[in-house]
């Protein structure tokens, strides 16, 4: 057993090798002339500026909640300081995944303008391996963490320092790894957030005083928010991205593991008794490898338009279909051959049926996605059609296409937990959570690639190259755009059955039988818990809001006071946009993160785990809904733009850029960008956040009897010596 714990790092290990092999690849491509390259190191300035300040308040953060951490471990009997340094390597590493995002998109997107000279096909290639390095990257510094916490906690630090109070040292480790999930979905939170607001201020901004005022084309080199609004898909849709399913990940498999710690305590005398705590670790790594090893297998032919989202969603499948195969003989060879947890009983074959499940959500949700944001579907084209009377009816399709598209994915959610539930229980639910969450490479790989595609397409605007070229570089963007919206279908889709797992072991780790919605304090803090989506929304799209206003009247004030702009004889002031969009991104994301950080502990502390329980329902099912409503709708309103760039025909009448309806639809989009960019994205992070405070602060507020039956269970201890066999 005890190699098994060597091999979840070593696959980390070879993620981040393979990752630099890759990165290496990509900077030795051509980056083409000296102007491209100025605009790229503009952009790349841009974007690692903003990081730069981002961080520096985070740091802040991380140091004043390290202390706070360590205060509170060191007064309660419940809780291990050994916490702080696993929050703070969560908090690292979550960070890193971003700066590893930025660095490799920055470095991409010019490569990308210039593989387009040569043929679709190339410029694929060199974008798709971008999106490789940050999948690899992210998720080989996932499971390199959580090998490396549990080996040195569990097989070095924990032996010789055993526990606090006569705990059992599983649940002390398990504390632990919950505090690198703490620190991985904080960081998250403000990088989404953050980078959200920094991203749709300079893209709204830029759109209505470029595109819709002054008529000139996207990405104009003219328009002074131009840099702004690249930098800031890049700090946005890759950094954020990036340290959003970084988080992800690890709550997922973390949620899993604790739920697997109490099956454990069942088959003490089994020399497999870490085996279901092992499992998500091990599951989370062989989708790595899989992910790997089917990259090989995406690629398109020379100039081939109609097969890049279709190599994409093979690709994907593929990786599904390998993921569940291998995972079949690892739970055959790992786990024992029954399993009991709470009075359920089931078999191995049932924990494989629950991945099967999680895989399946997983996918099957990405699809609906694809479906309602994709240009050629219907409900896309229902916008498109609608936009020929005006703006109005553009925005009430668009909203129409956003409500009906929570209708499918909400029941798959509730079939996929009901079938994993009854297959293996809560830990049935988490261990399908891990297993869609197992092609998190694979996902974020075609996630990554449209942002390098859109500053690609940038570049080549603000460079003057030919039509030809952009229009291999649109291509890709607009597959792009339709992969950024599956992506985040997949990361809700995580949210919500990770959310179910992290509830599940709040429950067990504060004692609580069940949540009686028939209490009136229980009910109230379900309907508390549905407002905070709601406000969080609220904040962070007036924050877009605000910030775009400023942009706009910046914007207006150089094309009125220098002289020489719209001719192209001089350059607009790039920096003054950069540093409005820094500023209020940075002001900006404090307070939601603050309110989704410090509203389950107020309720926890105030009015005990079961009134908090149901809070946490409320957030869940009201964050889910919003998320699914938000990120759908601003994706079809985005594509339904795009398709007048191309030219539509509407009742006899051929429509193109510059037209009424296009005018309509460039609306749509511009209040859909906060929506699919910021707020909606968002959400998975504060469903996610919200239930792993409540089960970190659980030990605190857990019921006093429950605490001491589990202090009795000291046989745990003897898993130590157990596994040594």
């Amino acid at each position: 057993m005890n190699i098994l714990f060597y091999i979840i790092p070593l696959i980390g290990i070879i993620s981040l090798f393979y990752m630099t092999i890759k990165y290496q690849w990509i900077t030795k491509q051509y980056a083409g002339e000296k102007k491209m390259v100025d605009i790229a190191h503009h952009i790349a300035k841009g974007a690692m500026s903003f990081l730069k300040a981002e961080y520096k308040i985070l740091s802040y953060f991380v140091l004043f909640a390290s202390i706070l951490l360590l205060f509170v471990s060191y007064k309660s009997a419940y809780s291990h300081p050994l916490i702080l340094v696993s929050f703070v390597l969560g908090a690292l590493f979550s960070g890193l995944a971003g700066i590893i995002g930025m660095r490799i998109a920055t470095k991409a997107n010019v490569r990308t303008t210039e593989a387009a000279k040569k043929s679709l096909s190339q410029a694929f290639k060199v974008s798709f391996t971008g999106g490789t390095v940050m999948g690899t990257g992210v998720t080989g510094l996932a499971i390199l963490g959580l090998g490396i916490l549990f080996i040195f906690f569990y097989c070095i630090f924990l032996p010789q320092g055993l526990t606090k109070n006569n705990l059992p040292m599983l649940t002390i480790l398990l504390e632990v790894l919950t505090g690198f999930s703490l620190g991985a979905e904080s960081i998250a939170l403000f990088a989404r957030v953050g980078g959200g607001i920094y991203t749709k201020a300079a893209d709204v901004g830029a759109d209505l005083v470029g595109k819709v005022e002054s008529g000139i084309p996207e990405d104009d080199p003219r328009n002074p928010a131009t840099i702004a609004d690249n930098v800031g898909d890049n700090v946005g849709d890759v950094a954020g991205m990036g340290a959003d399913l970084f988080g992800s990940y690890v709550a997922t498999i973390v949620a899993a593991m604790v739920l697997g710690s109490e099956i454990n305590t069942l088959h003490i005398d089994s020399v497999q008794g870490l085996s279901c705590v092992l499992l998500p670790m091990l599951i989370g790594g062989v989708g790595i490898l899989v992910s790997i090893i089917c990259f090989n297998f995406i690629k398109i032919k020379k100039n081939d338009v109609y097969n890049v989202q279709r190599i994409l969603n093979f690709g994907h499948w593929l990786s599904i279909i390998i993921t569940a195969f291998v995972s079949f003989f690892l739970i055959k060879y790992l786990l024992p051959e029954q399993l009991i947890v709470r009075e359920k009983v089931f078999s191995a074959i049932h924990v494989f049926y629950a991945i099967i499940t999680g895989l399946l959500v997983g996918a099957l949700v990405s699809s609906i996605t694809e479906y309602f944001t994709s240009m050629d579907k219907s409900p896309v084209q229902r916008i498109v059609k609608q936009s020929s009377t005006g703006h109005a009816t553009n925005i009430i399709a668009g909203l129409s296409v956003g409500m009906l598209s929570t209708v499918f994915p909400v029941i798959l959610f509730a079939l996929g937990i009901a079938i994993s539930f009854y297959w293996a229980g809560f830990y049935g639910v988490a261990i399908a959570a891990t297993g869609m969450m197992s092609t998190t490479a694979m996902q974020l790989a075609i996630d990554a690639f449209g942002p390098i595609a859109d500053n690609a397409g940038g570049i080549a605007e603000m460079s003057g190259l030919s039509k030809e070229v952009r229009k291999k570089t649109d291509i890709l963007d607009t597959v792009g755009n339709t992969t950024a919206a599956t992506g985040k279908g997949f990361a809700i889709a995580s949210a919500a059955l990770t959310a179910l797992a992290l509830f599940a072991a709040f429950v067990k780790i504060t004692g609580i039988d069940s949540i009686d919605i028939y209490k009136a304090p229980v009910l109230s803090g379900l309907f508390l818990g549905s407002i905070i989506p709601f406000l969080f929304s609220s904040l962070s799209i007036s924050a877009v809001g605000t910030a775009a206003m400023t942009m706009v009247e910046e914007v207006r004030r150089q094309f009125r006071e220098i002289k020489g702009i719209m001719d192209g004889k001089v350059l607009p002031e790039y920096e003054k946009c950069i540093d409005i969009s820094t500023k209020s991104a940075i002001q900006s994301m404090l307070l939601p993160g603050f309110i989704t950080i410090s509203f389950p502990i107020a309720v926890g502390f105030l009015f005990g785990p079961e009134v908090l329980g149901g809070a946490l329902a409320g957030v869940t099912v009201s964050g889910v809904l919003m998320a699914i409503f938000q990120c759908n709708a601003g994706g079809a309103w985005d594509n339904a733009k795009k398709t007048f760039e191309k030219g539509v025909e509407i009742q006899g009448t051929t429509y193109y850029k510059g037209s009424d309806p296009h005018k309509a639809s460039v609306t749509g989009d511009t209040v859909g960008d906060p929506f699919k960019d910021t707020s909606g994205p968002s959400m998975n992070i504060l469903i996610k956040l919200t239930s792993i405070v409540a089960l970190v602060i659980a030990p605190f507020i857990a019921k006093k009897d429950h605490l001491k039956k589990e202090d009795i269970q000291q046989k745990v201890e003897n898993l130590t010596h157990k596994t040594d066999d």
